[in-house]
């Protein structure tokens, strides 16, 4: 009776030795089809171009078979995986809390975060809370929601339309830009930032500063001095030679 003793099951594709097959469907290193062939001659194959044979497509019959550099390929599918994760774009949600009186102050500070959210690609769940008669006063909420709802309308649009909650009033707004595109542009800026900056200090490293060039005059002008009294030096002498 079989019976399962636990662990993970492998997901690794059988490679060389561990093929336990008579005979393979070889594909070669560049792609190009060799044909159905023993294992012991694709075995053969493998280590004359110093290569590994992996098995591809195990289910088929009979299986597939490639030539090709084992380590270098889980390398680039890894690398590729990382890549793909890193550009995956996650649908947030974030939440944005506000009162029906609030202040004014507090009002644009709240409408700063919600746009910066937008920007981000990020959906906006609004909610605002009431209290005591405030209860008694949805227009409020309402009127505050549609009011915000405009004042970011060249960033996102209204998801989902005001509605109550118990006590609280809800609405969703969703960004114009998708996610990725948010990234994206993200990237660009910072990279475009990064090379602003390398730029001014490549900039300040070439340009010569104040002292420097004033050292510079300085040398040029004890370096005439010392030439003309040189000069004056030799004059004498040649005076003297051509009186003799």
């Amino acid at each position: 009776m079989w019976c399962y003793r636990g662990g993970s099951i492998s997901t690794e594709p059988r490679i060389n030795d561990r093929i336990r097959v008579p005979e393979v469907r070889l594909v070669g290193p560049s792609g190009e089809q060799v044909g159905i062939v023993p294992l012991a001659k694709a075995l053969e194959l493998a280590q004359e171009y110093d290569l590994d044979l992996v098995e591809v497509a195990a289910s088929a019959r009979p299986p597939v078979c490639k030539l090709m550099d084992y380590g270098k390929f889980k390398y680039e599918s890894a690398m590729k995986a990382r890549e793909a994760r890193k550009n995956q774009a996650h649908t947030v949600i974030k939440e944005m809390k506000l009162r029906p009186k609030i202040d004014p102050h507090d009002y644009d500070t709240k409408k700063g975060h919600v746009v910066r959210f937008l920007k981000q690609g990020d959906k906006v769940k609004i909610t605002i809370m009431f209290r005591g008669r405030e209860q008694s006063r949805p227009e409020l909420g309402y009127r505050l929601l549609q009011r915000l709802a405009s004042d970011v309308e060249d960033l996102g649009f209204i998801e989902s339309n005001p509605k109550q909650d118990g006590r609280n009033m809800i609405m969703v707004l969703g960004p114009h830009k998708k996610k990725t595109e948010a990234m994206a542009e993200a990237r660009e800026a910072q990279a475009a930032r990064k090379a602003e900056r390398q730029g001014v200090a490549h900039t300040e490293d070439e340009a010569p500063s104040e002292d420097a060039a004033a050292e510079v005059d300085d040398t040029t002008e004890v370096a005439s001095a010392e030439a003309t009294e040189a000069a004056a030096e030799e004059a004498p002498a040649d005076e003297a030679n051509a009186e003799a």
